[in-house]
Order: C-alpha cells, then structure tokens, then sequence
C-alpha cells in the first residue's frame, strides 16, 4: 500500500540523517539554511510542513529537511497523534504501534487532503515512537502523506488528490 514506517527516539539522541524508509527508527531546533531549507528535528515536527526525503537510508531519525510547500519536496504532515494507544507505560512493540498508526492515520488522511485514502493518488506514511523515546515520554505518531517519486511542489491540503 505505499506505507513506511519509522520509529523515533528523544532528542537527547545523536543526530543521524536518514530517509523515512520501512522500519526506521526516528528522533526529534530547526535552523533555516541559506537555500531555503530547514533541518528540522523530527519531534518539532508540525501538521502542514513540507518535508524533503533524506538521501541515506540509516536506522534512527532525529532531524529531516523542511522546506515552504511550493519548494519540490516528497513528504507532508498532516497529523499528529499524540498518546499512541493510551500511552502506555512500557514500549507496546513495533507491531502494535504500526497497526496503530495503519489505521488513525488512513482515517486522518480525508480530513487533510479533503478525500479518502482509498481514492487518493497519494500515500501514507508514519513515524513511530521508539522504545527509548517512549520511556521519555514520546508517544506520538506522526502522519505523513508522500507520492511514489514524483515531487509535490504545493500543499495537499485540501487538494481532493
């Protein structure tokens, strides 16, 4: 179905550049480069940024690249669901937390982009909380909407694609 997953740790966690790819562990100050990018880290993500897949492939996220939504870019935020299966104590697992995300994210995705999933041409993907991160007190899942490719050059929000 085009989804990725990817788990995030806390920000007291080296950076380590990554691209959102299955199973990829995540971690969350932005600072605006002179190209009109942002390194973002992943915890300060927000619903509406534009997000620049990163080139390497490597098993944890802290920080992605933003960019304003009418700069080429791959990926858009567009929801955050804090308190991932009530939050509780102990990691649920990888699993759990994916099948979770499958479905709150598919059911957020029309209120975003403004019709369903299952008639959309775009995809979904998820950041997932990683053990460590949750033992912090991360337990958001973060919704993100990307293409097979091609570049998006404008927001979906609201683009009934």
């Amino acid at each position: 179905m085009g989804r990725r997953t990817a788990t995030r740790r806390p920000r007291a966690t080296a950076l380590v550049g990554a691209a959102l790819l299955t199973n990829v562990a995540v971690a969350g100050c932005a600072w605006f480069g002179d190209d009109g990018t942002n390194a973002t880290q992943v915890l300060d993500l927000a619903v509406g940024d534009c997000v620049v897949t990163p080139d390497d492939v490597q098993a944890e996220l802290t920080d992605v690249t933003t960019v304003a939504c009418d700069a080429p870019h791959q990926m858009e935020v567009y929801a955050l669901v804090p308190d991932a299966l009530d939050g509780p104590e102990a990691h649920p697992g990888v699993d759990a937390l994916a099948a979770f995300a499958d479905g709150v994210c598919a059911e957020r995705f029309a209120g975003y982009v403004g019709v369903d999933y299952r008639d959309s041409d775009l995809f979904l993907t998820y950041l997932l909380p990683s053990a460590r991160g949750w033992s912090e007190g991360d337990t958001t899942v973060t919704c993100l909407v990307t293409t097979t490719g091609e570049q998006l050059t404008a927001s979906v929000a609201g683009s009934r694609r």
